[in-house]
Order: structure tokens, then sequence, then C-alpha cells
């Protein structure tokens, strides 16, 4: 048999720079996730969601499928570093994670002219709910929780604009150079 028959193709150079690309907004979201465990919190289960913003950038200069396994991938590994592996934070971290990607997903396909404000905004905001689902429905058990909600709504609401704001700045600036 030929050196040929053994050998493994090369990857297109296409290939080589989304996944160099993916990478590096891996690392970035994984050292915002680390940077953000060490900030003081403003309230329970609320960071500013700084790594968020990197799942934007994905979904917008990657796609969808980047945006998840972003969005997981930078949970795992965080998880990791931090200590919180498969602890009832990961679990949270992941499910709201999980569903504030898919829901900016959802909004930049399915809403014509939404902007990445837009879009930050209402991942922002589905990241809340679904740790208080998370959180109510898998740990506490008390709709009390709730009465927390209307305050770290409107905190989440304002991060989510820095974030969407930061996110066109950036991606305005990459595709401009």
């Amino acid at each position: 048999m030929s050196d040929s028959a053994y050998s493994i193709p090369r990857p297109s150079l296409a290939d080589l720079e989304s996944k160099t690309r993916w990478l590096t907004l891996l690392m970035l979201a994984i050292g915002l996730h680390v940077f953000e465990a060490v900030l003081p919190s403003l309230g329970p289960w609320f960071k500013p969601g700084l790594a968020n913003l990197v799942t934007l950038l994905a979904m917008v200069m990657i796609g969808p499928r980047a945006a998840f396994s972003l969005a997981i991938g930078r949970v795992v590994i965080g998880g990791f570093f931090i200590g919180t592996l498969f602890t009832p934070t990961f679990i949270i971290s992941l499910s709201a994670g999980l569903v504030s990607a898919l829901v900016m997903v959802l909004a930049w396909q399915r809403l014509p002219g939404i902007s990445l404000i837009g879009v930050s905004l209402l991942g922002a905001l589905a990241h809340m709910l679904a740790q208080f689902w998370v959180v109510e429905t898998l740990f506490i058990h008390q709709p009390a929780i709730y009465y927390m909600l209307p305050p770290l709504l409107l905190l989440s609401t304002v991060t989510g604009w820095i974030n969407g704001a930061l996110a066109r700045y950036i991606v305005a600036r990459l595709t401009h150079e």
C-alpha cells in the first residue's frame, strides 16, 4: 500500500481559520467566566454575563452551532477551573447558558432587523428566568424566590444592553478591519 492510503487529509485554510476563531473565543469566554466568578455578586445568581458577550460574537462570526458549543464549553471548562463542576452552581449555569444561547440564536434567525443589543437583551432575560426556574424546580422548591426576580431582571436588562452594545462595537471593528 502506498503512503497516501494512510495519510490524513489536510483541512482547508477556511476550516482551520474557523476552528482557530472558535478556540480563541472559547478561551476568552472561559477567562471571562472565571473572572466573573471572583467578582462580588449584585444578587443571587447574578453576574454581568460577560461570557454571554462571547456567545453573541460566536453566533455572529461563526454561526449558531459555534454559539451552542461555546456556551457548553465555557461552562464545563470554567466550572473545572473554579471548582464548581457538577455542583448545583454548574447545573444552574449550564442550563441558563443553553437557554440563553437558544433564545439569542432564535431571535437572530427569526426576528428580521433585530440588533445585537436586542438579541443580547433577550438572552440576558432568558438567562435570568432560566436560572430562577432551575433553582426553584430542582433545589429550593419555594415559589417565594420569585420575589427576587424583578430587581434582578432590571439588572439583567442593564448588563444585557451593555453586552449587546459591546458585541455590536466589536463586530463592527472586526468587520471593518
